[in-house]
């Protein structure tokens, strides 16, 4: 069933997610960024999904083993076939509940069908004012790796 535009994952980090100082490596941090889209972008489309690029990831605080984590995603925009999702990870005392920002960032996903073409996606329509503040913010990140994309590809070619 297709059309959920939020997915929040929680759990607590593990000894095996952390580096040699305590602290949740980048990659591991990566890692539930990109499942908790893939859930809300298939969860959205009701398709199969890929993930075509991360923008704006913000490291404010570092997640400590033992810490309760919790992962949401949320669709901030659509296009054709692609999906903008806003990630945000929080994290906290298991104890207390109260959770901070660690980080954010904007991922974007595209719809496949089985022989890997785009599909279209369901149009996201932002309702209330928090949900059209990430609208313009996603469509923001999009059109800079846009122009970054062909920025590089100019300094390629010259």
């Amino acid at each position: 069933m297709s059309g959920h535009s939020e997915v929040v994952f929680r759990f607590l980090a593990e000894p095996t997610d952390v580096n040699f100082g305590g602290k949740v490596h980048g990659g591991i941090v990566m890692k539930w960024i990109d499942q908790a889209g893939y859930a809300c972008a298939a969860g959205w489309s009701g398709s199969y999904c890929v993930t075509v690029s991360v923008a704006g990831v913000r490291f404010k605080r570092p997640i400590l083993v033992g810490q309760i984590v919790e992962v949401s995603a949320q669709i901030a925009h659509t296009g054709k076939t692609s999906m903008q999702i806003f990630i945000r990870v929080r994290c906290g005392d298991p104890q207390k509940q109260s959770l901070v920002e660690s980080n954010h960032c904007i991922i974007s996903f595209i719809a496949m069908d089985k022989a890997g073409y785009p599909l279209p996606v369901p149009q996201f329509k932002a309702k209330t004012q928090e949900q059209k503040k990430l609208e313009l913010y996603a469509i923001k990140m999009k059109e800079i790796a846009i122009e970054t994309e062909s920025l590089l590809q100019r300094t390629i070619d010259d």
